[in-house]
């Protein structure tokens, strides 16, 4: 026997005889022997204990690769899976995960884990962690696996597409399989947390049975375990969802419909100001807003492309009995392609800027839905502009300046911009159309270099029908999210065959641009409230003066008053008129992340003043109404920017 192992500089180890790992290791430095708790071998990673006997490309793991941190974490997952089933042997096990984001396993009993045992399964794998117990890795005959878990249907599954030899794990009496590389043994794995449960279809199907997922995390060294568990804690503290919940701003009930949202009063009036903002400063900008139908025939969208491209993303049609095909639109470009097409066209009316708050839907699997992040109904602030080619480069520039004024008045200040090309090596998904593609992605990047703006460019991120530049935010939560968009499509104004009438008297094809300034409300507002923590700036929050009187009584009427006097001139406040104590309506109104707190004693009653308390502020600054009305007036119309 004779074979040699390729290292990932090139060089290579040549052997008489099969290697272990942990040889393999130890033959290249003692010390990455030592260090060494598995290896990347053709690609895969594998642990210890396997062996090497024939040529391959391999790359020695240690606790400071990336991929060692995946390699804990697997060995967290299956030591849960292991003290889970020595405590609740009916148990039932399905999918395992480990990656950059910690670990889950998917466990299934009649009375499923619930997140109070976690703290005790912590305790139980403590303990066979302190013990140093040993992981076996081997090989069992796919049979031999079948007679183990006869009585876990999920686990007979996955072994379904196994071969006949399964590479197994095994911790004592415990065994399974689909881990790819482990630790040695328990005793690494001392810095480690379990983090939450929830339910999973099995499979990512709804159609399955849901299965109770376990989720947590692992780490090498405990300082990093804390920042992570510091991070999550921000996460959950800032999550739309749990914000959205604790406010009452929208619910999902997946009885009803998952991944369609019911806006409560509080959050329809942030959706509300937010929709009338930018309609407001779209129309200024020279936007014609229209609206259209959410149905179409499906006929459009052959035309447009939708239904080649993007037909896994839409609902099936609806048959009218008579022939006539209805899809409920998951774009809105052919519905404003329709406007356009209504009259006659001149090149003295160019550019065309047409604009719609417009409902799309989305074919989205129930796994994928989240929040308002993921949904299957949502509102896209959207618009195209029908120009002609030299109008192209002002244009763009045009729609770049309203984007960045209107991140100006919601104070996004961390973003970036990406030019998003289509793959050259794959070409299948795009538009067929070389020549179309080299111009309108030239042209677009001439127009950023004019500028002079910075930007990344990124291919295999362009619409089927063109190139464009994507406006990169930054989640409260880390996350890298598409923003605002500015698209270039030569392709439907000729599958549509739209034109114009130029000055020549000849007919011309326009440019299509298509711009998203704030992307769909729901995703805009989840976006909002995560960065703004639910405190929103007084000129977005639902209810922006929470008014109390110190005694019901004695002060209820004079609130009232204030109240109305707030009102007439458009702002929104509140009476809190409950029977409770004064100290508990304040703290509620804190809570609630109100900007402004009123508190109307006999002082403010006889002075027709207030005394204001800021959301977040401990002061209290009492004034008189006409100077708290020219307060939150100024607040308001600066929308809420420091001085």
């Amino acid at each position: 026997m004779s074979f040699s192992v390729t290292l990932p500089d090139g060089s290579k180890k040549d052997f008489d005889k099969a290697v272990s790992v942990k040889e393999l290791a130890s033959s290249i430095a003692t010390s990455l022997g030592k260090a060494a708790i598995g290896a990347k071998v053709n690609g895969v990673m594998k642990p210890l204990d396997y062996v090497v006997d024939e040529d391959v490309e391999a790359a020695i793991i240690t606790d400071k690769d990336e991929e060692g941190l995946d390699i804990l974490r697997a060995t967290a997952a299956f030591l849960l899976e292991a003290v889970a089933k020595r405590k609740y042997p009916e148990l039932r096990l399905g999918m395992h995960e480990a990656d950059e984001g910690g670990f889950f396993v998917d466990t299934d009993k009649e009375d499923q884990i619930k997140i109070t045992e976690l703290p005790e399964l912590e305790k139980e794998m403590q303990k066979a962690i302190k013990n140093g117990e040993k992981i076996e890795y081997t090989s069992m005959k796919k049979s031999e696996l079948e007679d183990i878990f006869k009585d876990d249907q999920f686990k007979l599954d996955l072994l379904k597409d196994e071969k006949d030899e399964v590479a197994v794990y095994k911790l004592g009496d415990f065994v399974d399989f689909g881990f790819d590389a482990l630790l040695p043994n328990t005793g690494k794995i001392k810095n480690f947390k379990l983090l939450s449960v929830a339910g999973a279809y099995w499979l990512g199907k709804s159609s399955n049975p849901m299965l109770q997922r376990i989720f947590g995390t692992a780490f090498f060294k405990k300082a990093a375990l804390d920042e992570d568990l510091k991070r999550r804690a921000e996460i959950k503290e800032r999550d739309h969802r749990t914000i959205g919940r604790d406010l009452d701003l929208f619910f999902v009930d997946p009885k009803v419909g998952a991944g369609l949202p019911y806006w409560m009063p509080k959050g329809a009036t942030i959706r509300r100001v937010v929709e009338r903002y930018i309609v407001d400063k779209e129309v200024a900008d020279g936007y014609e807003h229209v609206y259209t139908p959410v149905l179409m025939n499906v006929d459009a969208y052959k035309t447009s492309g939708h239904w080649a491209h993007y037909r896994d993303d839409m609902f099936p049609p609806m048959d009218m009995g008579d022939g006539e095909m209805l899809e409920l639109r998951p774009m809105n470009c052919p519905s404003h392609i329709q406007i356009y097409k209504h009259h006659i066209r001149s090149y003295r009316e160019l550019p065309i800027r047409i604009a719609e708050l417009g409902m799309m839907h989305r074919y989205e699997k129930s796994g994928a839905l989240s929040g308002l992040q993921r949904v299957r109904e949502m509102t896209l602030n959207d618009g195209h502009t029908f120009v002609a080619l030299d109008q192209i480069r002002e244009e763009f520039a045009k729609v770049l300046k309203l984007i960045m004024d209107v991140y100006k008045d919601f104070d996004i200040t961390d973003y970036y911009f990406r030019l998003s090309y289509r793959d050259p090596k794959n070409t299948d998904k795009y538009y067929a159309n070389d020549e179309m593609w080299e111009r309108s992605q030239s042209m677009l990047k001439a127009a950023m270099d004019d500028l002079g703006l910075d930007y990344v460019e990124a291919e295999g991120e362009a619409a089927f029908y063109g190139p464009k530049l994507d406006i990169q935010t930054k989640t409260a939560l880390g996350n890298d999210e598409t923003m605002s968009t500015i698209q270039l499509d030569f392709m439907l104004p000729e599958r549509f065959g739209l034109t114009y009438v130029g000055q020549d008297g000849e007919e011309h094809r326009p440019v299509m641009i298509h711009r998203g300034i704030v992307g769909t409300m729901e995703r805009f507002i989840a976006y909002l409230t995560e960065i703004y923590k639910g405190a929103f700036p007084t000129w977005l929050a639902p209810v922006q003066a929470e008014i109390i009187p110190v005694n019901e009584e004695a002060h209820g009427k004079y609130a009232d008053k204030v109240r109305a006097e707030l009102a007439k001139r458009g702002f929104r406040a509140e009476v809190d008129h409950r029977n409770e104590k004064l100290g508990y309506k304040i703290r509620e109104s804190q809570t609630q992340k109100v900007p402004y707190t009123l508190v109307l004693g006999d002082e403010e009653m006889n002075a027709n003043g207030v005394n204001v308390r800021r959301y977040g502020t401990e002061e209290q600054i009492s004034k008189s109404l006409d100077d708290f009305i020219a307060e939150i007036d100024a607040d308001v119309k600066s929308y809420s920017r420091e001085k």
